[in-house]
């Protein structure tokens, strides 16, 4: 009798598994050719520009919410991480002073030279330079921390329920585990992207890439290793935004991302890329004036020379871009959820 019990418990875990399965999208099949009408899932979302628009406009409309919540976690990282060294800040200054003597023309303009020291700075890893293993843990749990209490607001406040930041630090942090494990699947898919730029490193080292042949081999190489990776990491992003749902467990998250995107991975990749030139273009609004203001102010008053409104600046923005981000992908992931194919 026992025996019997155990097989039809068997039975029914098989057959709930293969449902399951088979209420997956699966657009393509091993070893059968696939038809553009099998494959192709159109999906009306929001104009790129129109996206991003909506996305400020939620931030700037519930500013008494996200404004404290980014100065919050502004001041968690100077006290848990730290300031971006002010040292860093004046050695790339004089760099850039020295440089413009051979240029023509004698100086740089002040814009010019804000210009190049927010680039040095972040090409350089002026942000993260000099941080111990402890610090990079806090920066990375603060921004799983920051990611789980936009979205815990930006779900209540789209609900139009009355939301206060106190509510999504109590409460957004239950799937803080489940947001790990995706985020390190993340990892775990980002490797073949860290591989090129190990052999990259070692390719220049070693001049590898003076022979054209060869560099074009590195390449083709390159190509298809990031192409991976971006294939990989696109659903998983999704899947981050997925998993902070109360009761979605890692696993069932990265298939229903997986779901949610098949056919449209590529449209997604464009209006991330879309995110990330958005957030350029603010970035050179916002910090160009500041650092020339600072530059200004620093010239004509010496006792200010120091002081690290640079560095605090940068990370303000740092800590808005997180938000900034995590609200659009938030809000195109509500779409695809609302999209009825």
């Amino acid at each position: 009798m026992a025996k019997r019990t155990f097989k039809e418990a068997f039975k029914e875990s098989k057959e709930k598994v293969t449902a399951r399965k088979r209420s997956r999208v699966r657009l393509h099949r091993s070893f059968r050719r696939s038809y553009r009408e099998d494959y192709n899932r159109p999906f009306e979302g929001p104009g790129l520009l129109s996206h991003a628009v909506t996305s400020f406009k939620i931030i700037f409309k519930n500013w008494k919410i996200f404004l404290p919540l980014i100065l919050l976690i502004a001041v968690l990282n100077v006290f848990l991480v730290g300031l971006m060294n002010e040292d860093t800040f004046v050695q790339l200054q004089k760099s850039i002073d020295e440089t413009s003597e051979d240029i023509q023309m004698g100086k740089l303009g002040t814009f010019a030279k804000s210009g190049l020291l927010l680039v040095s700075t972040i090409t350089t890893g002026g942000l993260a330079q000099n941080q111990t293993e402890v610090q990079q843990i806090f920066a990375t749990l603060l921004f799983i921390i920051t990611w789980l209490v936009t979205i815990y607001l930006l779900r209540h406040i789209l609900a139009k329920h009355k939301v206060k930041l106190r509510d999504g630090l109590y409460n957004a942090l239950a799937p803080f585990i489940s947001t790990l494990i995706v985020g390190l699947v993340i990892f775990i898919e980002a490797i073949p992207a860290m591989i090129v730029i190990i052999a990259y490193s070692a390719a220049v080292a070693t001049d590898f890439l003076s022979t054209p042949f060869y560099a074009l081999i590195f390449f083709i190489f390159a190509a298809l290793l990031t192409l991976l990776s971006v294939y990989l990491i696109s659903s998983s992003l999704v899947a981050m935004v997925a998993v902070s749902a109360p009761g979605l467990y890692p696993l069932v998250a990265i298939h229903t991302a997986n779901d949610l995107l098949a056919g449209r991975r590529i449209k997604f990749i464009i209006r991330v890329l879309y995110l990330i030139v958005t957030l350029v273009v603010v970035w050179v609004i916002v910090m160009l004036p500041l650092i020339a203001l600072d530059l200004f102010l620093k010239s004509i008053l010496p006792v200010l020379s120091g002081l690290p409104f640079v560095s605090f600046e940068l990370l303000v923005m740092s800590c808005f871009s997180a938000v900034y981000a995590t609200t659009y992908l938030y809000l195109y992931y509500r779409r695809l959820l609302d999209y009825e194919d």
